[in-house]
């Protein structure tokens, strides 16, 4: 395992709040991470910085040793939590859209997940439902061969019946190599495939430890620590 994403001092403000107050983090490939924390705890903002939809204040954050730009867009599939698409394409559109787009992106597997849910390439996205929309944008996102895989809140608007199959969408279909970064409140439905927590609270990194770890040292599932330490 290699050292995939280094934050040292990353600071973010928004006025005369604090979003991320110096957080230092490091994350290696080949991991599923859970990125857990309240409302308003800066999770949102990390993740726009690591895809460079915003700027630290001061600090730095490297992905593979590069800040934020062209060359990180080449290997960081984001998902973000909400739907992004162009309602009047179709399926068949948008997965050439994104084959067109990114070299590491692979239709054959995206056209395999859109089948087993019966979504057919030329169904427009604005006749499907909130949830398929959301499956589609979740099959795209993990359709690429990317190095890190950042998830916004992938199953928040998701079914309890449909939970196990973005679940599974995501730890079936990613690379091995990669590492994914799932920001969730619902954490004991994705806790099940998390190697690592990151507990963020008021801006500042509070914990990141294994979940085997945290389990040991507490006695408790991550799900039992994150609502005793917020308070849920």
């Amino acid at each position: 395992m290699s050292e995939l994403l280094k934050c040292t001092g990353l600071t973010k403000k928004y006025g005369d709040v604090v979003a991320l107050d110096n957080i230092n983090l490091t994350l290696e490939s080949g991991k599923i991470i859970g990125l857990l924390g309240p409302n308003g705890s800066g999770k949102t903002t990390l993740i726009k910085l690591i895809n460079g939809l915003l700027t630290p204040d001061s600090g730095e954050l490297t992905i593979n040793g590069n800040h934020p730009g062209v060359e990180t867009k080449k290997e960081v599939a984001y998902l973000p939590d909400n739907i992004y698409l162009n309602k009047w394409m179709t399926v068949k559109q948008i997965v050439n859209f994104f084959s067109d787009f990114y070299d590491d992106f692979r239709p054959e597997l995206a056209y395999e997940m859109l089948e087993k849910l019966g979504i057919a390439p030329t169904h427009k996205l604005k006749t499907l439902s909130k949830g398929n929309k959301e499956k589609v944008c979740l099959i795209l996102t993990m359709s690429r061969g990317a190095k890190l895989y950042v998830l916004d809140e992938p199953i928040a608007g998701v079914d309890p019946a449909a939970r196990d199959y973005v679940i599974s969408t995501i730890i079936n279909n990613y690379n091995p190599d990669a590492t994914v970064l799932i920001s969730t409140h619902l954490i004991s439905d994705i806790e099940q495939v998390l190697d690592e927590a990151i507990f963020i609270q008021n801006g500042q990194l509070t914990l990141h430890k294994t979940v085997e770890s945290i389990r040991e040292e507490n006695g408790k599932s991550v799900d039992e620590l994150f609502r005793e330490v917020f308070r849920w």
